[in-house]
């Protein structure tokens, strides 16, 4: 692609699996051989802490440049540098995976912290286009841009679409799954009429956690919930995925590394060429 696509995963709805989705998406593009970064931009830094696992611990007790030090836009004084420096692109990107033999492409992350909501809460005032520009300074051959983002609409939703070309809604098939949708819908009407230089749209909805684990699958709540699901996507114009994304005890597993006993995790194969596809990259 001539250059990166950024999409945000947004729902405003919370336990949808945001974080799961964006880490298993970024990884399943790394393996496709596309050059993907990361950007965690919820306070809970759920994304971080998988990615990062053992060193996110250190990475906060030496303070390394991370999403605050981007909005703020320079690198505080510290033990080694005792005035503010700039903040170049690089520093707060780290690299999650490195080139495989015979690619050249990486993983890599703008990691957050627990501080990053009382920064922004402190701030009198946040640019919403902190986030764009500092993707328009990064390598211009990354291919994906995936954007982590808070189950609450704030200034953060705002610098996430700004930076974005789509959008991604995860939701599960429970009780009020789509009680978030219209505030979402609303939301993305509301900045299109106040930037209408930039094009965004919501990529699709995916069905996430779509297989119950025992029980009757669910039974009449989840059928339920799933039409209400294809009813709200439907009135709002925005796509529903095919392919589903069933329960499995082998995501966590997989975020942490370890791939024994994945049960049906590989499933999410199947969403993932479906994502890959809708964005014009070739399907694996």
């Amino acid at each position: 692609m001539a250059s990166p696509v950024v999409v945000s995963v947004i729902n405003m709805k919370g336990g949808v699996g945001k974080s799961t989705i964006a880490h298993l998406l970024g990884r399943h593009g790394y393996f496709m051989g596309l050059n993907v970064l990361e950007v965690d931009l919820d306070p809970q830094a759920n994304l971080s802490q998988s990615f990062m696992r053992e060193t996110y611990k250190h990475f906060l007790q030496v303070k390394s440049p991370s999403i605050v030090e981007v909005f703020q836009g320079y690198l505080p004084p510290s033990q080694s540098v005792g005035t503010p420096q700039p903040l170049n692109p690089r520093d707060a990107v780290r690299t999650i995976y490195q080139p495989r033999y015979g690619t050249g492409n990486t993983l890599q992350l703008v990691p957050s912290r627990f501080d990053f909501s009382d920064n922004l809460t402190k701030s009198i005032r946040l640019d919403t286009k902190v986030l764009a520009r500092f993707l328009a300074g990064t390598p211009s051959d990354r291919d994906l841009v995936l954007v982590d983002c808070a189950p609450t609409e704030s200034v953060l939703t705002m610098a996430a679409y700004a930076a974005s070309r789509y959008v991604l809604v995860p939701v599960k098939p429970e009780y009020f799954a789509t009680i978030g949708f219209p505030l979402l819908q609303e939301s993305i009407d509301n900045y299109k009429r106040n930037n209408l230089g930039q094009d965004i749209e919501v990529l699709g909805v995916v069905i996430n956690n779509s297989t119950y684990d025992g029980g009757n699958d669910g039974g009449p709540e989840k059928q339920r919930a799933l039409d209400a699901i294809y009813e709200e996507s439907d009135k709002n114009g925005w796509y529903v995925f095919e392919n589903q994304i069933p329960f499995s005890r082998g995501f966590p597993k997989m975020m942490r590394g370890d791939y024994n006993h994945l049960g049906n995790a590989y499933a999410f194969r199947d969403f993932a060429g479906e994502f890959f596809e809708r964005l014009g990259f070739y399907r694996q």
